[in-house]
């Protein structure tokens, strides 16, 4: 199953053809005006590890795992792994921000160096989790900066003792919305695009 944020590239979409995919809404003032509250509003935060942390939530998991959560440069400077393909874009980031977003790392011991936007993503995640009063966050990283909530382990550890059971809990089964209803929801929607777009263009002849 592949979750999907409404604001994906369409191309994400073609690729998914013939795979089991869901989009959800993010909060989003149009989202917001669209007016589909029945599917709720799950893609929260600036992250796929946000989304990803808020439907383990929903879905009421006991233990949640982050693993690859760095929000921090390697010693090395880089930022991501060298087979990155976007790593170029990332050039000189390291000396631009070096010194400026210094915070405890994974581990306790020492600092790391993070950026700007990683110290957003860091601080998002602190506060959903100091929230969740039903799971137990483990970090499993193994680097980076330290995730203020987490139980900091070895992934290995958390393969061990957290995924050594099969607990057999199958989801409950939800039964799509009819093609009357689906059709409903999409003539509703699609009049407030119409709308919208009407109302810019009138908009835009003043």
């Amino acid at each position: 199953m592949f979750v999907c944020a409404g604001v994906v590239h369409p191309k994400t979409i073609e690729y998914l053809k013939n795979k089991t995919f869901i989009i959800t809404q993010k909060i989003l003032a149009f989202p917001y005006y669209i007016n589909l509250k029945n599917f709720c509003y799950a893609a929260i935060g600036f992250s796929v590890a946000h989304m990803a942390y808020e439907f383990a939530t929903h879905l009421n998991y006991k233990n949640i795992i982050f693993i690859g959560q760095d929000l921090a440069y390697a010693e090395d400077g880089f930022s991501h792994t060298k087979d990155y393909s976007n790593l170029d874009k990332h050039e000189g980031h390291f000396q631009r921000d070096k010194g400026k977003f210094q915070c405890l790392a994974y581990g306790g011991n020492g600092k790391a160096e993070s950026s700007e936007v990683w110290t957003m993503f860091r601080f998002f995640l602190q506060d959903t989790i100091s929230r969740n009063i039903i799971s137990t966050t483990y970090n499993c990283t193994e680097g980076g900066a330290r995730i203020e909530g987490t139980i900091e382990k070895p992934f290995l550890w958390a393969c061990e003792n957290l995924l050594d059971k099969d607990l057999n809990k199958p989801f409950e089964k939800l039964e799509p919305l009819s093609l009357n209803k689906q059709n409903e929801f999409l003539l509703k929607a699609y009049y407030k695009v119409y709308q919208s777009i009407k109302h810019c263009r009138d908009f835009s002849k003043i």
